[in-house]
């Protein structure tokens, strides 16, 4: 039995809208990824939540996409300062990601620094030894069969 038809208009209830929009726009990437592979088609997608978060998903170099829009269409869509303004932009998400890499690669640091090279934690934690070790070896209950030759 097939889908009912419903009615498009805004949905009220904010998760529900909010379930909806992850998903569609979910499956609005995918199939811009499945016609750029299948058909070997250029294609770029921009999608703004109205948090203003930002999803996109480029086959090609925007500005290579942008450039044949511009030529195909005749629509200039920014100039050289809108160029400026993007270009930084985007270097202050890209400095935003590297320090967020950067934090979480000091987290991880420092919980390899909190263990040993035996295996064993060094901190005392509700009252555990010390010398608890962190993962056990398992065995298989039958032997490899190819042991046996």
């Amino acid at each position: 039995m097939g889908r009912g038809k419903i009615e498009i208009k805004r949905i009220e209830n904010l998760s529900n809208r909010q379930v909806t929009y992850s998903k569609r726009r979910n499956g609005l990437i995918k199939k811009a990824k499945e016609i750029a592979v299948l058909c070997d088609a250029k294609v770029s997608l921009i999608i703004f939540a109205t948090s203003g978060k930002m999803h996109d998903y480029s086959s090609a170099p925007m500005f290579e996409i942008l450039e044949a829009y511009h030529k195909q269409s005749g629509k200039k869509l920014w100039d050289a300062k809108h160029e400026s303004e993007m270009m930084e932009r985007m270097r202050k998400n890209r400095q935003q990601e590297i320090a967020k890499q950067q934090q979480q690669q000091m987290a991880l640091e420092n919980n390899v620094r909190e263990i040993d090279p035996n295996g064993y934690h060094q901190r005392e934690n509700d009252g555990y030894s010390s010398h608890m070790p962190l993962a056990f070896r398992v065995q298989p209950i039958q032997p490899n069969l190819q042991e046996r030759i």
